[in-house]
């Protein structure tokens, strides 16, 4: 199994990293894509693949939360991070209008330079979007023409937009966020429509652990022990795709076989 969204750059994973991969290769997870979101994150995830060369591969981009901190360098340097014998895509880079930590011009700017460089290296694209369907959409569209591959990372969405991206070539994303009985309906109901030839499968670890997994000693701990020992790991995507392959009314070995396929593909392993 491919994971292709993991932070395992995150200080949550500080403490125990090279137990969360051998883990994760214990799990079933022989490849995780580690995550850059920013030129600093992209650079300690290069770093962190030559630690790990059997397991890791990393992306390379500006997330828009970090838009803001674009500037005429960053391309520069996101260009010699792209070269490196481990990075696989560009990315993670697009629109948050969400909480806009970055404005949205900042956002748009950032996003469609990333684009640029996509097709100007001809490397795959991993994707972010969320409350910014209609601009993201539009900007996709622009050079899709150009883009070698795209992938819509950690989809959330509905049916209708699944299919606007699908329509444009686009490879989905699916994370522990359809295991969430109460916010991922949309996407338990989307996925159903979702061709195993596009689907991708990920833990975007250490957040969204999967809502219906449950440990057998879960019932002898207190809300709050239960709440601190949900940090989501790579080693849980065999369950993502145990709960997808439900949703999507699919055998879960062809889901697990095809969506590897699909990886190895798009990120050229």
């Amino acid at each position: 199994m491919i994971d292709i969204g993991v932070n395992l750059t995150s200080s949550r994973f500080a403490s125990d990293r090279q137990e969360v991969i051998v883990r994760a290769v214990a799990a079933g997870v022989h490849t995780m894509i580690v995550t850059g979101t920013s030129v600093s994150v992209s650079e300690e995830a290069v770093q962190l693949c030559a630690e790990h060369p059997q397991h890791l591969y990393s992306t390379a981009g500006i997330h828009p939360h970090d838009a803001s901190s674009f500037n005429d360098n960053s391309i520069t340097q996101l260009s010699g991070l792209l070269i490196r014998e481990k990075v696989v895509a560009v990315g993670e880079c697009g629109l948050d209008f969400n909480r806009n930590f970055s404005t949205p011009q900042e956002q748009l700017s950032c996003f469609e330079r990333q684009l640029e460089l996509a097709v100007e290296l001809k490397m795959p694209v991993f994707l972010h979007q969320r409350d910014a369907h209609k601009d993201f959409l539009r900007l996709i569209k622009k050079h899709r023409s150009g883009l070698v591959d795209a992938v819509s990372h950690c989809f959330t969405g509905n049916r209708a937009e699944m299919e606007s991206y699908l329509e444009q070539d686009l490879y989905i994303g699916i994370t522990g966020w359809v295991c969430d009985m109460r916010r991922g309906q949309d996407l338990q109901e989307a996925v159903k429509y979702l061709p195993l030839q596009r689907l991708m499968v990920e833990t975007d670890a250490p957040y969204l652990f999967p809502g219906d997994l449950v440990f057998p000693e879960d019932n002898q701990l207190s809300r709050k022990q239960r709440k601190s020992r949900k940090r989501n790991e790579p080693k849980y995507l065999p369950h993502i795709i145990k709960s997808l392959a439900g949703f999507m009314e699919q055998d879960e070995e062809q889901v697990r076989e095809k969506s590897t396929q699909n990886a190895q593909r798009f990120f050229r392993l």
